[in-house]
């Protein structure tokens, strides 16, 4: 049984300070956003997890293998680097978006994004020592069937990215609403999800859907371990032997089999 923990990264007070005391260059504040997400994913990535931007003033990170101490930590790194702060809630779910909402309700209980006041907040379950398991995370990395001969050498780059997003919002809504699993672009044609526990068929009925709704044809490597990051590795070990084999789902190796390749 998969056990998320899922961290809210959420900017502090920052639609307003975006105006304050006029309004901002825009490419300054893409800078921020890029730079905040750059380091985000550097700190989250070097203790294992993952971290992805959604809307950039709110990120959301798989945070299993990171305790308190280490959500505490990025903050003070990013109230010393940067002149915005960020809140943190953290929830924990065998379902992926009920950990995400346990996450956000501990933030919006400690008051609004845009409150002036509410700075640093941490609030959230962290899953304990007992708790870890080599089941907890699962990890989906999905790929477009031939993005580049199909898209990128056939159409202009935003007609290509139309059609890789089309594929990406359908994935999206179709996992959230028949799984609770959460699915976010990672770039080129890759999307990663992280799940609850399922079945072949279960994957095999979203790539499906994703044919018929948006006529984008995907391929899934599965990976599940404690942590994200080895999650993550033997998901995309999973997607080469979909492109090897020909085949439109892996579900990879065992745990057990994970732990003793990465011991």
């Amino acid at each position: 049984m998969t056990n998320s923990q899922l961290t809210l990264v959420q900017i502090d007070n920052y639609g307003p300070w975006t105006v304050t005391p006029n309004p901002r260059r825009e490419m300054d504040l893409q800078t921020l956003q890029s730079r905040l997400f750059a380091d985000l994913a550097q700190f989250v990535g070097s203790r294992d997890g993952y971290v992805f931007f959604t809307r950039f003033d709110n990120m959301v990170a798989i945070t299993n293998g990171l305790d308190r101490a280490d959500h505490a930590l990025l903050q003070e790194t990013i109230g010393n680097r940067y002149p915005v702060t960020i809140s943190l809630g953290t929830g924990v779910d065998e379902v992926p978006v009920a950990a995400l909402e346990a996450a956000t309700a501990g933030l919006q209980q400690a008051g609004s994004a845009q409150d002036c006041d509410r700075r640093e907040v941490l609030a959230g379950k962290f899953l304990s020592e007992a708790e870890q398991a080599d089941s907890n995370v699962r990890i989906a990395h999905f790929d477009v069937n031939d993005a580049t001969g199909k898209y990128t050498d056939q159409l202009n780059e935003f007609d290509s990215f139309i059609q890789i997003e089309q594929g990406y919002a359908t994935l999206m809504r179709y996992l959230r609403e028949e799984h609770g699993a959460l699915s976010f672009f990672v770039g080129g044609d890759n999307i990663i999800s992280v799940c609850p526990t399922m079945d072949e068929a279960d994957y095999r009925n979203a790539i499906d859907h994703v044919e018929t709704a948006a006529g984008v044809e995907l391929k899934v490597g599965v990976g599940t371990a404690s942590t994200p990051h080895v999650a993550g590795m033997d998901a995309k070990h999973a997607l080469e032997e979909c492109r090897h084999e020909g085949t439109a789902v892996e579900l990879g190796r065992p745990p057990e089999e994970v732990d003793v390749a990465t011991d």
